[in-house]
């Protein structure tokens, strides 16, 4: 059985991600678009910097989450937080997706929101453009505030496309919405997914991390 990748979004506090050092966690995200889990650059950085205090060899990619930015919020944010990833979250082209990879030593992965007024015909019929653009595909449930981070589920016998998708491109594909530690053994028995993307479902209240929540969710996950 291979090992699914964890990511575990929307951190801001320092003491939670120390007490994550033990855990083996893959990716580690920071929100810097509209949400109750935003960061600052500043903050990020700072965070970032613990991740160096996992075992060698063991740390987690540092991922920034944002909806449509520009280059010079992507410049600002770089300059202070030196991450691994962007994971776009909004309307942005196979061009944009593939100059952000140019102009700065970051992978991008592109977010496709589940629901909404596009059909799922629709949503793959674009998704065709983004092919050696990207670098992981991530499917999320759509919200209309936010863009993703709802912490609902989507129909998940839509994955299977998305999935069919990223493997015949080589990339990584990522499921998050509405997933805890109740339902993430569910989806990776039916699915199988790469990697399991979760922020609501490991808080003890909006935008506040529980150690506990992260700990019981990546022991599903990796089955320890």
């Amino acid at each position: 059985m291979k090992d699914t990748a964890v990511k575990i979004c929307g951190l801001q506090s320092v003491e939670v991600l120390k007490s994550m050092i033990n855990l083996p966690v893959d990716y580690i995200g920071f929100v810097f678009a509209k949400s109750r889990r935003k960061v600052t650059p500043q903050q990020a950085g700072e965070l970032i910097g613990i991740l160096k205090e996992w075992s060698p060899g063991q740390t987690p990619a540092a991922v920034g989450v944002l909806v449509n930015p520009d280059w010079s919020e992507l410049e600002e944010l770089l300059s202070h937080a030196p991450l691994d990833i962007v994971q776009l979250h909004g309307q942005e082209t196979p061009q944009f997706c593939r100059e952000v990879k140019e102009r700065f030593p970051v992978s991008v992965f592109k977010v496709v929101s589940i629901g909404g007024e596009k059909s799922d015909e629709a949503r793959m019929a674009a998704l065709d453009s983004y092919a050696g653009c990207i670098d992981g595909l991530l499917v999320d449930t759509f919200d209309p505030e936010y863009g993703g981070g709802s912490g609902k589920t989507f129909a998940w016998d839509l994955i299977p496309p998305y999935q069919d998708w990223a493997k015949q491109h080589g990339i990584p594909l990522f499921v998050a919405g509405g997933l805890d530690a109740d339902n993430v053994s569910q989806l990776i028995s039916r699915y199988a997914p790469d990697g399991v993307d979760v922020s609501s479902g490991v808080e003890s209240e909006p935008g506040v991390k529980d150690i506990q929540k992260v700990k019981a969710f990546v022991e599903r996950v990796k089955g320890i």
